[in-house]
């Protein structure tokens, strides 16, 4: 039944899902976060949700134009379950607000392999992360995908490794401006410290570490299926792969050096671990253990949202 359902891009497989997210987002800010978000504004309560719904649709955009994944709806399903497993994320509008910029850059970099207009894709794909990086500042770890698509795909063309320093010196004189008129020329020396925030504290906390040691294991087995299973395609969704691997790996990093009580940049790494979970799920042939899989997927973060309520 829900392969039926997810099996296919309807429009009600968004409805369902956006309906879902945002009693979601309105559950954990009324009730099981209520105490850490009373700071936070309601225009950056909109806002958060608003970027979040837009960033679904950005994802199966992403996973169906560039042909990461086939024309269903699991991508959009296992990125809603996994804002589920980890509804901390919600209250982290700053996580939120960069992994849609974040994914707004690889979508630029997945794209080159076109091989058309590579050095616009690269100034915009710079730009996105830099625009990212306001959010997080680690976030500029991501500038090292852009090197690597270009070592990939035009490396024997110096203009194209000289786009990036034009996009920094374009974010870098627009946003000098903008903060010179509001009198606030300290951002950057105060926003791009660069420092160590690994909470020991939160991450002692059985629930997170049994969830985030899960996702790491399922997403690296996942990933080792789809490379496996990918070995004797073309070389064009190898390089693919290749990046949203680099991608997710980024991501772990920054969570890793990042995770705070109040920050979760975990919700960075859930667009990769959507396409390899995806990927999994379509290559599986036999439609019982995929509706069985499925359905598990589904029962178990909603049962460790109750546990996560129980144990707050």
């Amino acid at each position: 039944m829900i392969s039926s359902i997810f099996g296919k891009t309807k429009p009600i497989n968004y409805v369902i899902l956006l309906v879902f997210l945002v009693l979601l987002y309105g559950f954990a800010h009324f009730f099981q976060f209520s105490n850490d978000i009373l700071k936070v504004s309601y225009g950056l309560k909109i806002t958060a949700i608003a970027v979040l719904i837009v960033t679904i649709f950005l994802v199966n955009f992403i996973l169906h134009r560039n042909k990461i994944t086939g024309t269903n709806s699991f991508g959009i399903l296992f990125y809603t379950l996994l804002i589920t497993i980890f509804p901390e994320v919600l209250m982290d509008w700053e996580g939120i607000i960069c992994a849609f910029f974040l994914l707004l850059s690889f979508r630029r970099l997945v794209s080159l392999k076109s091989l058309k207009q590579i050095r616009s894709k690269v100034f915009d794909a710079t730009i996105w992360i830099l625009v990212a990086s306001f959010f997080y500042d680690w976030a500029l770890l991501y500038l090292i995908m852009v090197f690597v698509s270009i070592a990939q795909y035009e490396s024997k063309n110096i203009r194209s490794w000289l786009v990036p320093l034009a996009a920094f010196f374009t974010v870098f004189v627009i946003t000098f401006c903008v903060l010179l008129i509001n009198n606030n020329l300290t951002f950057f020396k105060e926003h791009y410290r660069f420092g160590l925030e690994f909470d020991v504290i939160y991450f002692s906390k059985w629930t997170y570490t049994l969830k985030l040691g899960i996702f790491l294991l399922i997403t690296l087995l996942t990933m080792f299926f789809a490379f496996i299973q990918l070995g004797k395609s073309v070389l064009g969704r190898i390089v693919t792969l290749r990046l949203i691997a680099l991608y997710f790996t980024l991501g772990i990093a920054i969570t890793l050096m990042k995770t705070t009580a109040n920050t979760f940049p975990i919700v960075i790494t859930f667009f990769a671990a959507v396409v390899f979970l995806t990927n999994y799920i379509e290559n599986i042939k036999k439609p019982k253990l995929k509706e069985a899989l499925l359905t598990a997927s589904i029962i178990l973060p909603l049962i460790g949202l109750i546990i996560n309520v129980v144990t707050k």
